[in-house]
């Protein structure tokens, strides 16, 4: 890994030190870089979990990717900076069905830093958080215009959220997955990497799709739309546009508004999702 590609890759110009700041920023400016995205299930090819793979397309080739692929490679970016980083397994609830995605449907990451845990995710979607959560803590935790929890209950963590037009003191909260704090490899996470990519029970196999976060709001491609949001300020509400674009206008898309150029023809999918016939 050439680590000075990688931080100019993610906008990142701070001391590259394995401080709590350091983590924030990185955390945060890799999210705001590196869009989450599956394009590569829809244009031909098969996503690898072999880091040296995984380095030369997100950060030479300025791809995304989906967790497996993103969080995968800022582990070792990590690493190479001086953290200690353990690979966790996480569930994701669906919100179609109401229940969860089978063991290692999510990988995500716990950095040790000075006697305190932090719950790292750049690769997650729309209700992903932007810096890295404290695991010591079951508390409301705010970021922006947003409010996370992590509560535990014996040995599983769930991650939960309050939706935008549900936030505050009585707001209700919203699972969004569940982990345990056991250790876990790379080779742990390839059975699932590839189930991700051809199971009908899968966004990723069903919907072609990519997003990022961006200073103020988030914008996200799937199958023929593109949905721009801009967060709720104080003085505004949450604004959602939803364009919808022609085949043809795709790869542009891509290209202007992501900075992904695939190397293959783009098929465009957004189709339901099956239920799972095995409910976690």
């Amino acid at each position: 890994m050439d680590v000075q590609r990688y931080l100019s890759r993610i906008g990142f110009a701070g001391p590259a030190e394995a401080g709590l700041d350091a983590l924030r920023s990185l955390h945060t400016r890799h999210l705001l870089s590196v869009p989450f995205e599956n394009l590569t299930v829809h244009s031909g090819g098969r996503v690898q979990l072999h880091p040296p793979l995984l380095y030369d397309k997100i950060v030479n080739r300025r791809r995304g990717g989906f967790c497996y692929e993103n969080n995968g490679l800022f582990s070792w970016l990590l690493q190479e900076l001086g953290f200690q980083v353990t690979l966790l397994s996480g569930q994701v609830k669906s919100q179609k069905t109401g229940f969860y995605g089978p063991p290692f449907d999510h990988l995500i990451l716990m950095v040790s830093l000075d006697g305190q845990r932090w719950l790292c995710d750049v690769g997650f979607g729309v209700p992903g958080f932007s810096a890295p959560l404290s695991l010591d803590t079951s508390g409301p935790q705010e970021q922006g215009h947003r409010v996370y929890r992590i509560r535990p209950d014996k040995e599983m963590f769930f991650l939960e959220w309050q939706r935008e037009e549900n936030s505050g003191a009585d707001g209700d909260w919203a699972e969004i997955y569940k982990f345990t704090l056991e250790p876990r490899r790379w080779e742990d996470f390839l059975e699932m990497c590839q189930y991700h990519q051809s199971s009908p029970c899968s966004i990723f196999f069903c919907k072609s799709l990519c997003t990022v976060l961006k200073p103020g709001g988030r914008l996200t491609y799937i199958g023929r739309r593109l949905i721009r949001v801009v967060f709720p300020t104080e003085a505004t509400e949450l604004e959602t546009t939803t364009r919808e674009l022609k085949d043809e206008e795709i790869p542009g898309v891509l290209a202007e508004e992501f900075g992904v150029v695939l190397n293959s023809p783009l098929i465009p999918k957004d189709e339901a999702i099956t239920p799972p016939p095995v409910m976690y």
